[in-house]
């Protein structure tokens, strides 16, 4: 009988865990932290979003993004699905094609993952700091910080990569993959919150619209996204904000300046925005400015987006408003332009972007190409997915793919 060792009890360590085990392979799961899966409790606020039915490859980044095919067709996302169902998992799937459990609960998918485990007799190791891997004549010797080794037949790396530490992933799956000969891509946080650098957002946190927010940098248009946006004290947050942070990340690394436009009514063209502030003037011309708004945009934006158009006095009758002054409250409510200072640190960023390049990898197995026996699973390579539960999906299809394989002789 083959003997696996998995390093990490996150996702993707637990569902290699099943593959390898299912396959025939005598498992143990090492795992840091006190309990397994602790990450999967944080997923989709709680609800766990553990798949999306519109996957694609395009929603997938990194050197490499295509890689991730090889994995995410041998376990696709019905077989996902039906294997939770099988597990007990009842779904439901919402906008964006977001898949859920029944119940919203994370909890679920974790107990009816543990519950199997246990049924199919892995072994769960908890406060196992893997911190050293060695192979020797065909066999892996694996060390711990509490001074225990293990011996094994196969390893698979699956600890993640740096972000939500104080939930397990602490970056140490680098550090043993670099032990071991492979390259590591400079990791970075993706999916995360975008901090701003102007003053206001203390006054409008909290205020949520449907908008589009685009990425500039240079005057070109590096990314965007629409959906609901949300502001916060320090900035800006949503999942469009989040899907867009990725390439934030990437330029702030590059050295450069990063602007995010964001266009508050999404659904009017300039024109048609200035046709409507026109016939809201001049119908209500002794209305206040700032009351003339109400009933289009949220009470608290508009003194700040008056503000950002230059107008002083946000009190005086709308029909004394200039054609400038309107012209530069249509820009603002069109392209409206904050400078970006950093995105949030590890702690907030829900994905790790960079990681174990791939080029050393399988695609077909998540095995090393430098080190036959030792597999990778999840976070810990260089691929990262969109917000919706496409970074769950490729938990499950790496550590699917990398447990069959790795229980194999």
């Amino acid at each position: 009988m083959v003997k696996v060792i998995i390093v990490g009890g996150g996702a993707s360590g637990l569902m290699a865990g099943l593959a390898a085990r299912s396959n025939g392979a005598e498992v143990t799961i090492l795992e840091r932290m006190p309990r397994v899966g602790k990450k999967i409790l944080a997923t989709g606020n709680g609800r766990c979003n553990f798949s999306n039915v519109n996957l694609s490859i395009e929603n997938y980044h990194g050197k490499n993004p295509r890689f991730a095919q090889g994995a995410l067709n041998s376990f696709n996302v019905q077989q996902t699905i039906d294997y939770f169902e099988y597990l007990g998992i009842a779904h439901k799937v919402e906008e964006r094609g977001k898949v859920y459990p029944m119940s919203d609960q994370a909890a679920s998918v974790l107990d009816v993952l543990r519950y199997e485990l246990e049924k199919l007799g892995v072994v769960e190791t908890t406060g196992a700091e893997v911190v050293g891997i060695e192979k020797k004549n065909n066999c892996f010797f694996v060390h711990t910080s509490d001074n225990k080794h293990y011996q094994a037949d196969r390893v698979i790396i699956a600890a993640g990569g740096k972000s939500y530490p104080n939930l397990g992933s602490n970056g140490s799956g680098f550090d043993l993959a670099k032990k071991l000969g492979h390259r590591i891509v400079e990791p970075f946080q993706a999916l995360v919150q975008v901090k701003l650098a102007e003053e206001f957002y203390k006054q409008i946190k909290g205020i949520k619209f449907i908008g589009t927010v685009e990425v500039l940098s240079g005057n070109n248009v590096k990314d965007k996204a629409t959906g609901e946006i949300l502001f916060t004290e320090y900035g800006i947050s949503g999942p469009p904000v989040l899907d867009v942070s990725r390439v934030v990340n990437q330029l702030i690394h590059q050295g450069k300046e990063v602007w995010l436009k964001l266009l508050l009514l999404k659904d009017m063209t300039e024109g048609q925005l200035d046709e409507l502030l026109i016939y809201r003037f001049q119908t209500q011309p002794q209305k206040s400015l700032i009351f003339n708004f109400v009933g289009l945009l949220n009470k608290q934006l508009t003194p700040v987006i008056l503000k950002e158009a230059g107008i002083k006095d946000i009190k005086k009758p709308a029909g004394n408003v200039t054609t400038d002054e309107r012209k530069k409250i249509v820009s603002i409510l069109h392209n409206w332009c904050l400078k970006v200072t950093e995105t949030r640190g590890w702690k907030s960023a829900q994905v790790t972007a960079g990681g174990v390049e791939v080029k050393d990898i399988n695609p077909k197995t998540m095995e090393s190409k430098l080190n036959p026996g030792l597999y990778f699973a999840g976070e810990v390579m260089d691929i990262d997915g969109d917000c919706g539960g496409f970074n769950l999906q490729w938990a499950w299809s790496s550590g699917y793919t990398a447990g069959e394989n790795a229980a194999k002789y």
